[in-house]
């Protein structure tokens, strides 16, 4: 093992004045990652010398919590290990009685490790193969009386591996006249188009870049090692020039969002560059931070997501976008965590706070304090035991809000008095973690258990949280945008592939119809949502039809 490296002491101003010196000597995207590690490491330290910040807490917010389920949590707070007596048998099944009346544990496959069936591969070319000398009706080889009739086809997958984007080269034969020089070069076929980048390339390297985080200087590289040079600018044209074409659908996403019953926000943080280099001369007080906000809307059973980049906090685009509201409409439910940011005075929501956050404190003190933490885990877990019934038995919002006063308003009800105690009878010390994360809920009570009051009001604000990780793959590893444009850009895409994930359809195939539609797509953009553009698409296949 080597040796610790020597320690050194930088101060904030230290540390400022050998950025300074760094900036006029490195490449941009060089020094971005320096000053990113400058910062994380002063960062880091203002986060040891607060009070409130252990150890535990720090090493989850730079790494994350590998679980938060209430059994592991709490197995993990006691030193419990997963056998025991009482344990299940090897691979969480009971135990089973063998045929000669010896115990044996039993092998029940854990759920998500099995193979996937053929059904699974919706986006494979299907290729129907008859049988080869046999046909319906026909009659038996086997025997002189039976008569042939359908069933069901065996199904057999093959996978090949390909290119992301696959590129044809045609080779047009010319002829040329020896007598009078004049050249006649072949009709290129009719498939070959116009376009050297048709729209499922533009496609592709969208839901590549935003949808999965891929940047475009690693596909540059993997489809160079394929043989087909693709450089990251030319990706760059190409995403932008089709954007143009999408953004009728994205306003109308906008348009439809602001309608939601449901309103989920938050955001977290992004870097851009053009920004960071404005700001530099800014004003003193002006806000220094980028941020990317997320918007969840959902209605009638469908959910629009939208991203938004750019000096505003969450609150704020939110209010951007429910100033596209019916005016006829009531107050939209709002969810998000309690941090004054997501919430904006222009127009009234009915708020509910995050539940999954309250929790969340009291997983970070697990350790610290097990006994505690777990009466109130097991609390919670019976209340989202009943929200996950109701979704079960696709309750109505009227029906879930009965079921939860029945079930869950007891719980919580005892819940409270429990917290409450434990500050006014001094069992805990306010100031400890356990003491802040009780704190939380009971300075939050009432947005928290807004579900027991409200029909369709959602416990916590987690599908707005799954959202943002779009946001920061893309950030970890692409790291910056470059300009307010690219940004745009990069939100555009983001809602319009995570919008038809939701929807449950393929985000390439819904693309690629958008911009072969252009035209149609910005006369009725309201047609072209990802819930109904297949729909659209048939009725256009018809009227040409007939």
């Amino acid at each position: 093992m080597s040796a610790a490296p020597p320690v050194i002491e930088l101060t904030p101003e230290e540390c400022d004045a050998i950025l300074s010196q760094a900036k006029a000597r490195l490449d941009a995207a060089v020094y971005e990652k320096i000053a990113g590690l400058i910062r994380s490491y002063l960062w880091v330290l203002a986060q040891l010398e607060a009070k409130r910040t252990s150890l535990r807490r720090l090493r989850r917010m730079l790494f994350g919590a590998k679980t938060e389920r209430t059994r592991d949590v709490t197995r993990k707070a006691t030193g419990e290990s997963k056998g025991g007596e009482d344990a299940p048998a090897e691979g969480g099944a009971p135990a089973c009685e063998s045929d000669d009346g010896a115990e044996k544990p039993s092998k029940k496959k854990r759920s998500g490790h099995g193979r996937n069936g053929t059904p699974s591969y919706t986006g494979a070319e299907r290729i129907e193969v008859p049988h080869g000398s046999l046909s319906v009706g026909d009659r038996c080889p086997g025997c002189p009386k039976g008569k042939l009739y359908g069933r069901e086809p065996v199904v057999i997958v093959r996978v090949r591996g390909q290119a992301a984007l696959a590129a044809t080269a045609y080779e047009l034969e010319r002829l040329r006249c020896n007598a009078c020089g004049e050249t006649f070069r072949a009709k290129a076929p009719a498939v070959v188009g116009e376009k050297k980048y048709d729209e499922t390339a533009a496609s592709m390297i969208a839901v590549l870049k935003y949808g999965t985080g891929m940047p475009f200087y690693r596909l540059e590289r993997l489809e160079g090692a394929l043989g087909i040079p693709l450089p990251s600018s030319t990706q760059w044209e190409i995403v932008e020039a089709a954007a143009a074409l999408l953004t009728p659908v994205h306003e109308e996403l906008i348009g439809q969002a602001a309608q939601g019953d449901v309103l989920h926000n938050d955001d977290t943080t992004m870097r851009m560059l053009s920004r960071m280099k404005e700001l530099e001369s800014a004003p003193e007080g002006e806000r220094t931070g980028t941020f990317t906000s997320g918007i969840v809307s959902i209605a009638a059973g469908r959910q629009i997501a939208l991203f938004f980049t750019g000096a505003q906090h969450a609150g704020e685009n939110l209010a951007d976008v429910l100033a596209r509201r019916a005016s006829g409409l009531p107050p939209p439910i709002q969810m998000c965590d309690a941090l004054s940011r997501n919430v904006h005075g222009a127009w009234k929501t009915v708020l509910g706070n995050c539940l999954a956050h309250g929790r969340r404190g009291f997983v970070d003190v697990a350790t610290s304090f097990p006994t505690e933490v777990r009466h109130v885990l097991e609390a919670l877990g019976e209340v989202y035991g009943v929200d996950a019934r109701a979704k079960k038995e696709m309750l109505s919002s009227q029906e879930r809000l009965r079921l939860h006063q029945k079930h869950s308003q007891p719980v919580m009800k005892d819940l409270q008095e429990w917290c409450t105690a434990q500050i006014e009878k001094k069992k805990v010390e306010p100031n400890s973690g356990l003491g802040q994360a009780i704190s939380y809920l009971l300075k939050h009570w009432a947005k928290l258990t807004l579900f027991l009051r409200v029909p369709g009001a959602p416990l916590d604000n987690s599908i707005c949280e799954r959202a943002l990780k779009k946001v920061v793959l893309s950030r970890k590893n692409a790291y910056f945008y470059k300009t307010e444009n690219g940004a745009r850009v990069g939100d555009l895409y983001m809602s319009l592939v995570y919008t038809a994930e939701l929807a449950g359809v393929s985000p390439f195939d819904y693309l690629t119809a958008l911009q072969r539609h252009a035209d149609e797509v910005r006369e009725h953009s309201e047609l072209w949502m990802p819930w109904n553009y297949r729909d659209t698409l048939e009725a256009l296949a018809c009227r040409a039809a007939a």
